[in-house]
């Protein structure tokens, strides 16, 4: 197992995250898992035997329970490793039930940290952009949150990346703790976040930190342009609606490549998934959200698993994302002073346009 650092910190997290959105599986996520605590103990020494160093969670699954299995699991072990949660969902009712405010994260934490039974969350992450609440008031509170003890650092989740911008520079500038990671969706076959939000975390310090890197099922070689999703997964529950597949023929195309590689290397689909993520430079961590132990078991030797570059290209040729505007004009014009965390996607932008790679002319 590698453990990068995260961000412009001193944390050191393993390139695998046990994730828990799985855990519980009660208060509208029973599509998603129902692993208990006495499973979910055995999953985490499993994690940390390979080399696992944090958990992550969210007061969001299963609306608190998955944060009381997660806290009954590792009871006795909170020491040797890191834990995450999170927090801005809608856990009440009434207008103040959700957000990034001083009111709710202030109220949030401390119940997060009474079901986790810890005294400290290791990384604290705002779950998501909160329009409404003033940037300055969530940085204040953040940094008061750090200061207190309650939490070490603090990230955001599923921003975009002016949001990321605004946040971290707004944080600088009022001489508080910005954040140091952020969670994304990103995938082989769901490519956005490449546009700007990656982009923006590598320019500012901010560890990229990937969510349902398996496309909540639909890159586990379980589902293809020919086959359905099978009644007991996620994509097969009518009440589930993640994730958004923006253009369906280029999820089979990443499929396609992604079985014929593993067929090839004779392991699962999901390692090789996995593999290629881990691939990407930009990415420093990558949540696990297995059902039991044996798909946890299959996602952790995915470590020991390296493509080729022959093979990486595959994948991302069959994922590659269109250049739309600005970056089909940057990838044009601007390569001569690219910016250093997009270089490599507009060299891409070029190849998706028909034109070579400046780097190859």
């Amino acid at each position: 197992m590698k453990y990068h650092p995260l961000g412009q910190s001193g944390l050191y997290v393993s390139e695998y995250v046990l994730g828990s959105l799985t855990f519980a599986g009660t208060n509208g996520f029973e599509a998603l898992g129902s692993v208990d605590a006495a499973q979910a103990r055995r999953m985490v020494e499993a994690a940390l035997d390979a080399g696992v160093n944090a958990v992550d969670t969210a007061n969001l699954y299963s609306k608190g329970d998955a944060e009381s299995v997660v806290g009954r699991a590792i009871a006795d072990r909170r020491d040797d490793l890191l834990l995450f949660s999170k927090a801005a969902s809608p856990m009440t009712d009434g207008p103040n039930g959700a957000g990034a405010s001083r009111a709710h994260l202030s109220r949030q934490i401390d119940d997060s940290l009474r079901r986790l039974g810890t005294d400290h969350l290791d990384l604290y992450f705002v779950h998501r952009w909160d329009g409404v609440t003033p940037v300055e008031e969530t940085v204040q509170t953040m940094g008061g949150l750090v200061k207190s003890g309650k939490i070490r650092y603090w990230g955001i989740s599923n921003y975009s990346g002016w949001q990321v911008a605004k946040t971290v520079m707004l944080a600088r500038q009022m001489h508080l703790p910005p954040p140091v990671a952020h969670q994304v969706y990103y995938t082989p076959a769901a490519r956005e976040a490449e546009y700007e939000i990656i982009p923006a975390g590598e320019e500012l310090g901010v560890a990229t930190v990937v969510w349902s890197p398996l496309g909540q099922g639909l890159l586990t070689g379980r589902v293809d342009r020919n086959t359905p999703p099978p009644a007991d997964t996620r994509q097969g529950d009518d009440h589930w609606p993640e994730p958004y597949v923006a253009d369906r023929d280029t999820l089979w195309n990443v499929i396609d490549a992604l079985k014929r590689i593993a067929a090839a290397r004779d392991v699962s689909v999901a390692q090789v998934t996995l593999a290629w993520l881990r691939g990407q430079p930009p990415v420093r961590s990558i949540v696990l959200g297995a059902r039991n132990e044996a798909q946890l078991g299959d996602n952790l030797d995915s470590a020991r698993l390296e493509l080729s570059s022959g093979e990486l290209e595959i994948i991302e040729r069959a994922g590659r994302p269109p250049a739309i505007y600005p970056y089909w004009h940057r990838a044009m014009w601007a390569l001569d002073r690219p910016t250093p965390a997009e270089r490599e996607y507009l060299q891409r932008h070029r190849l998706s346009m028909g034109l070579k790679r400046t780097d190859e002319q």
